[in-house]
């Protein structure tokens, strides 16, 4: 776009854009005033702008405020942005006004002269593409818009895989029993199944979260205009912009109750962001499980291996390290990141409009892609690959000095303090010292320290 320049202008005078940029001035303008990070703001924010600007479109249409045929070239501009066709055409900075109002008139910019191109006569970026709309309206409307539907498309879709997975792989590993953990102590038996199970129930209540959480992000700003009044809007503008986009998208988007506080407020994507921050932290969870299950080979855990991805060592030959858990954790820490960004951006709604909506935008976004496509790796490439050392598992099980609290009940407290103390100072089986220390028989002993009944609770009497 540096072959030459045209002159644009707009209500503050002319400036040299790109003579290949599909833009104008007011994007040119931020283009200048923000060269901040090189972040520009992500595809499912801008597909968001495009479906708006569609809906809009077609809502003015219906309203008879728009002629059909102008409309129509619109829209089916706006379509093609939605789908990413002009994404080189949105070049300006997640660091820009407050409002977006940049990324608003980028979307009007960009539509304008395409639609003005194909219809032949000047579709205008305000008047027309923007027609009854505010960047006010519009930002948090693509906010609520993009982040639905990446949930609805990406995210969901995906925590439902690792579930399952990780559903497949206890029912293949119900009959394994290992030695349970506290304090990163051992603990009472567990079976593998168990310990999965557990994770797999992370995921499913990070599911029903966001699911019940989607019925306020589908809400939404639309027709509230500059300060949520409605002003240069029609009265049925907002709802019309949402039913067309519940078609479009099998998603049930409606009106926002109270205009005022969808402009001034982003609480309800503070709560998504919160709900993504709590996968996350349950993400992170499941990682570093697997990585100490993994450990090793010989001075670790050693109770599972993960499938050998990539040499883990540039200097020690032979090395694997468990890369997709970490990369896992990493994800899961950059997101916690983004919802305290988030957080504090959602402080930031000063009477009738929030001013730091760019952020919310892309670390929301943001957020949710990458724990999408994590959620999809950690399933494809460590649970459903991995493999399980039973050799390992039995020998620990069997040392394992804790197995002496289900004698509780028989023994008592303190005898069987005395019975694991004892078996762990001489590295010999619980079941081989209380032979010594009680007058149990073999078949008492078998039935009470019998590690699959261990793992179904009760007292052994």
């Amino acid at each position: 776009m540096t072959d030459g320049f045209r002159i644009e202008q707009d209500s503050m005078g002319e400036l040299q854009v790109p003579e290949k940029a599909l833009w104008g001035a007011q994007t040119q303008r931020a283009v200048q005033n923000f060269p901040i990070s090189g972040l520009s703001m992500p595809r499912g924010f801008i597909r968001a702008l495009g479906l708006i600007k569609w809906a809009a479109a077609g809502a003015n249409a219906e309203l008879g405020l728009m002629s059909s045929n102008k409309a129509s070239v619109i829209q089916g501009v706006a379509l093609q942005v939605a789908e990413g066709k002009y994404d080189e055409h949105f070049p300006i900075d997640v660091f820009q006004t407050g409002s977006g109002t940049s990324s608003n008139m980028n979307a009007n910019e960009v539509i304008a002269k395409l639609a003005t191109e194909k219809l032949g006569a000047v579709v205008h970026p305000n008047d027309d593409v923007n027609m009854g709309q505010s960047s006010n309206d519009v930002i948090p409307t693509a906010i609520h818009v993009g982040a639905a539907l990446m949930i609805a498309e990406q995210l969901l879709p995906n925590l439902g895989y690792l579930k399952e997975t990780l559903d497949d792989k206890a029912s293949e590993y119900q009959e394994v029993i290992k030695t349970g953990r506290t304090h990163l102590m051992d603990a009472m038996p567990v079976s593998l199944a168990q310990e999965l199970g557990g994770w797999s129930s992370q995921v499913g209540q990070a599911i029903e979260r966001l699911e019940q959480s989607m019925v306020r992000l589908c809400c939404l700003a639309q027709g509230g205009t500059a300060v949520g009044t409605g002003i240069n809007a029609h009265p049925n503008f907002g709802a019309k912009v949402a039913v067309l986009l519940s078609e479009s998208s099998q998603l049930e988007f409606a009106p926002a109750a109270n205009y005022l506080q969808a402009l001034s407020s982003q609480d309800t994507a503070v709560e998504i962001s919160g709900q993504l921050k709590t996968l996350a932290v349950s993400l992170m969870k499941i990682a570093n499980d697997l990585r100490w299950m993994n450990s090793g080979p010989l001075a670790g855990l050693g109770e599972i291996a993960l499938p050998a991805l990539q040499p883990g060592s540039s200097i020690m030959p032979g090395k694997i390290n468990p890369v997709i858990p970490e990369a896992v954790a990493m994800v899961a820490a950059h997101v916690i990141g983004n919802d305290a960004a988030i957080t504090i951006a959602g402080q930031s709604g000063n009477f009738q409009l929030n001013v730091m909506l760019p952020l919310v935008a892309y670390n929301l976004l943001q957020s949710i892609q990458v724990l999408g496509t994590a959620s999809q790796q950690l399933a494809d490439k460590a649970i459903a690959g991995f493999t399980v050392n039973t050799d390992n598992l039995n020998q620990a099980l069997e040392r394992n000095p804790i197995l002496v609290t289900a004698m509780n009940s028989v023994i008592g407290y303190d005898k069987g303090a005395a019975i694991a103390k004892k078996a762990y100072a001489e590295g010999r089986p619980v079941r081989d010292v209380a032979r010594e220390m009680t007058d149990l028989s073999d078949e008492e002993l078998d039935r009470l320290l019998d590690p699959t009944e261990l793992t179904r609770g009760g007292i052994k009497t």
